[in-house]
């Protein structure tokens, strides 16, 4: 009878210990009964933390430690599994481990353990992470949104402190580590801190997104300040600001209703980047026997260029010679074009892209030079990440006139070669060129209006063109202004046509205030002008209209209003197009859907006109009132319409 008590007890006790252990298995290590040890002896893990519940259960870590080739880990918690172990091929500074994380893991931290054959060990303490919201609630941009595109460097220095930020214990100091306005092409200062600081602007302008240029770390020794050199991959520049800044931006906006659009870079780094030091594999950049042997002297004679042949992703006839020319070549000396088929590369840009969006809850995606990367991996690449987000957004840059090759890169496109790139969005310059020209160009029968009426109807060759991003302008091009010669009412016209159009709308920084690069047309460092009253003791301050010119309020106060009727605009965000071939050097455009019209005229006459509006029959305003969108007055839309002087007319059946 004792014993029968005493195995009672003893079994009482066992299972209290067993419900303890299993209630702290977040904070031990499963199969062990001893603490965790919080210990990182590692030098560098990537990504540096990760999430239970993704649809791909697998994720693979770089380690990156001396001599850690000659080390086997191992990993002792619950459904974390190591599947593979691979070293790099010309360095013994590199593992990279693949997992299968389970659908049934639990979030909590674990010990990765290092043990080599001599009975050394290293340990490094990871975290999985509770995502903070489901996947489909990453909803992404869309034809709603007017997106605000900043370059963080010239909007705002809220934050003196980090101009130059001074190196911790054990830290190399910043390459580049000075402020210099007077440089167009050195640091000036603007940080993460000077956008929240102004995010009342920027919504009160009528945005509902931003994009800023890329704020990830750019250690390089000149020309940082754009952010397409990053270094690390996981680094906000201390410059901009830090982390816990670029979550703060990315929560103030949400506050707000508005979304937080992140610029990726998946074709090159920086040259300075910390894995150009030792490179793991014979392949891991693009022609980089050509750069081992040619480093002492690295410059722009030993660098092989890319030549730029972006048709030749589509070319049916294209030799391997020019498709290789363009996405092996380097875009500049200074930026390592990345070998995005080496499967380690592929797969840690992948990650990068999903790590950013759980951390900083993003909304969407820019890809940079979208046509340069090898293609194939660019649809797996966007098709991981919709994949995991099926509501997300992700516009691609093809910096192209051609509709043809626009279309080839969207989702649905019905491409002969059968390519299917998984991408949502791209970028419509041939559109955003045609407006220009439309407006610079004397009226005749194949110049002038034409050039926006024909280039509207290329929207049949796009899957969905309501989903491809138009703009007036952007960071490497000339100013709008600039481009339509400084004419204020061709600028307001440009400016109304692309925010009617059946697109998502984004603009650059100033527009809203003529900003202009007349001094040196095209000069980047020109074009990236600080934004005044960005800085303390500006004289002129356009976040409060003190000290500028009557036109350039005047802009401000028409894409104010412009942009906060669209943003309520269901006819704007998907209603049905119908345009007219242009008339007496007028061009109408409508937007309908239920009982909202919205109606575009663009004059370019400099005298009174009046147009017959039994011309416009078909759309079924005989009698209606209309409100003009910018002066708040009424039209009845009767026999015809007197244009008074030369610009935009925005009208709408809703009145209210």
């Amino acid at each position: 009878m004792k014993k029968h008590i005493y195995l009672f007890f003893l079994g009482i006790i066992v299972l209290s210990v067993s419900c303890k252990d299993s209630t702290k298995s977040n904070s031990v290590e499963s199969g062990t009964k001893s603490e965790l040890i919080n210990q990182n002896d590692i030098d560098r893990i990537e990504p540096p933390n990760w999430w239970v519940g993704f649809e791909n259960e697998q994720l693979q870590l770089l380690v990156k430690h001396d001599n850690i080739g000659g080390y086997t880990p191992s990993i002792s918690y619950e459904g974390v599994t190591i599947e593979k172990v691979t070293k790099g091929d010309i360095s013994n500074n590199y593992l990279f481990i693949d997992l299968l994380i389970s659908e049934d893991t639990k979030a909590g931290t674990f010990n990765i353990r290092f043990n080599d054959d001599k009975g050394n060990e290293l340990i490094h303490t990871y975290q999985l992470k509770t995502r903070l919201k489901p996947a489909e609630d990453f909803i992404g941009f869309d034809s709603s949104d007017a997106i605000y595109l900043i370059t963080p460097d010239r909007f705002a220095n809220a934050n003196p402190n980090n101009d130059t930020p001074i190196a911790k214990e054990g830290q190399v100091a910043l390459l580049e580590n000075t402020i210099d306005r007077s440089d167009s092409y050195a640091r000036h200062g603007g940080d993460i801190e000077g956008i929240i600081t102004n995010l009342d602007y920027i919504s009160d302008l009528g945005f509902t997104a931003i994009w800023p240029q890329p704020m990830l770390i750019n250690d390089m020794k000149e020309g940082s300040y754009h952010g397409y050199a990053i270094t690390d991959l996981y680094k906000i520049d201390p410059r901009f600001g830090t982390l816990d800044d670029y979550q703060e931006l990315s929560k103030k906006l949400k506050d707000k209703g508005m979304k937080l659009i992140m610029d990726q870079i998946a074709n090159h780094c920086g040259l300075e980047h910390w894995w150009m030091k030792d490179l793991p594999f014979k392949d891991w950049i693009n022609l980089q026997e050509n750069y081992e042997k040619n480093k002492d002297n690295w410059d722009w004679r030993t660098t092989t260029h890319s030549n730029h042949r972006r048709t030749s992703n589509q070319d049916i006839y294209a030799a391997q010679h020019d498709k290789d020319g363009n996405s092996k070549g380097w875009f500049v000396s200074a930026m390592p074009d990345l070998n995005q088929r080496n499967p380690f590369m592929a797969k840690y840009i992948i990650q990068n892209s999903i790590w950013w969006i759980e951390t900083a809850q993003l909304d969407g995606i820019r890809q940079d030079t979208y046509p340069y990367p090898d293609k194939d991996f660019m649809s797996d690449w966007a098709g991981a990440i919709m994949t995991e987000y099926p509501n997300f957004n992700i516009v691609g840059e093809e910096w192209s006139y051609n509709p043809l090759l626009i279309g080839y890169w969207q989702e649905g496109a019905n491409n002969r070669d059968g390519y299917d790139s998984n991408l949502k969005s791209t970028m419509d310059f041939a559109m955003q060129a045609k407006v220009v020209e439309a407006l610079n160009e004397d009226e005749s029968w194949d110049k002038g209006l034409v050039k926006i009426y024909e280039g509207l109807a290329n929207d049949f060759h796009y899957a969905n063109p309501k989903s491809i991003m138009i703009f007036p302008g952007n960071h490497d091009m000339s100013r709008i202004f600039t481009q339509l010669k400084g004419d204020v009412n061709n600028t307001k016209m440009a400016v109304a046509t692309y925010a009617m159009m059946p697109r998502i709308l984004q603009m650059y920084y100033g527009t809203e205030i003529l900003m202009d690069d007349f001094e040196k047309p095209g000069d980047h460092g020109l074009i990236r002008t600080d934004y005044p009253g960005g800085w303390q003791g500006d004289s002129v301050n356009a976040f409060t209209g003190e000290g500028l010119s009557s036109q350039q309020k005047d802009m401000q106060a028409f894409v104010k209003n412009l942009l906060h009727y669209r943003k309520n605009s269901k006819a704007i965000h998907d209603g049905k197009t119908v345009h007219f071939s242009p008339f007496m050097g007028t061009y109408f455009l409508f937007r309908t859907l239920g009982d909202e019209t919205v109606v575009l005229i663009i004059n370019k006459n400099e005298e009174p006109i009046t147009i017959d509006l039994k011309r416009y029959a078909e759309i079924g305003l005989q009698g209606k009132t209309l409100k003009n969108i910018i002066s708040g007055d009424t039209f009845v839309w009767g026999d015809n319409i007197e244009l008074r002087s030369k610009g935009p007319l925005l009208l709408t059946t809703k009145l209210k």
